[in-house]
C-alpha cells in the first residue's frame, strides 16, 4: 500500500498534516496551520518537493 498524507485537527484547534507509510507508520508531520486548507496547501508542497529531492550530509 503506498503511503498517504492526513490532515486533522490538533488539541488546540490548528490543522496539521502527517505523512503515513505504507504500514501506517508516520514518519514526517507537518506545522500548525489556521485552515485546513493551509494544511492542504503545505501537504502538497512537500509532495512537490519531495519528488525530486536529494539526501544530503548537512555536516
Amino acid at each position: 500500500m503506498a503511503g498517504k498524507f492526513e490532515i486533522y485537527e490538533d488539541k488546540a484547534g490548528k490543522f496539521r498534516f502527517r505523512l503515513k507509510a505504507g504500514n501506517g507508520e508516520i514518519v514526517a508531520s507537518g506545522e500548525a496551520y489556521e485552515t485546513k486548507a493551509g494544511a492542504h496547501a503545505g501537504a502538497e508542497s512537500v509532495q512537490r518537493a519531495a519528488a525530486d529531492a536529494t539526501i544530503v550530509d548537512a555536516d
